[in-house]
């Protein structure tokens, strides 16, 4: 069965969560899904390409995907960047000392939903070249 746009709408609705998170100053929970989304946008990818993707490193994911697909190098960065939100946005043991929720700021978020974004896009656009996306 394919469930690439189950996916993609999944990684459409984590960004829409991301924003509201955002709009309420909670930058460290901003990060990470903006990384569960473009993880769930790869994902798609994957299905749409009928390769089930598994893991979370999301270098990884497109490694796996660039058989399949030209992977642009802003999809890369943006990926590369998301993919440092996965751990040290929600876990107080990823630094000597301090919660999350101090060690992340709202530039960081901005730039994270902006990666986010680009990765559905990209996602969208590959799945559905000629139709609209939603984001």
């Amino acid at each position: 069965m394919q469930r690439a746009d189950d996916w993609l709408r999944e990684a459409q609705a984590e960004w829409q969560a991301a924003q509201d998170l955002f709009r309420n100053g909670h930058w460290s929970w901003c990060c990470f899904t903006c990384q569960q989304a473009a993880e769930k946008a790869l994902k798609a990818l994957g299905e749409h390409f009928r390769h089930p993707l598994f893991g979370h490193n999301l270098n990884i994911l497109l490694d796996a995907l660039a058989v399949y697909a030209d992977i642009p190098s802003e999809i890369r960065e943006a990926c590369a960047r998301l993919n440092r939100f996965y751990i040290p946005t929600r876990y107080p043991n990823a630094f000597d000392r301090g919660a999350p929720v101090d060690q992340f700021l709202e530039s960081d978020a901005r730039q994270a939903l902006q990666d986010a974004a680009e990765v559905i896009r990209f996602a969208e656009s590959s799945i559905r070249p000629s139709g609209s996306g939603a984001l």
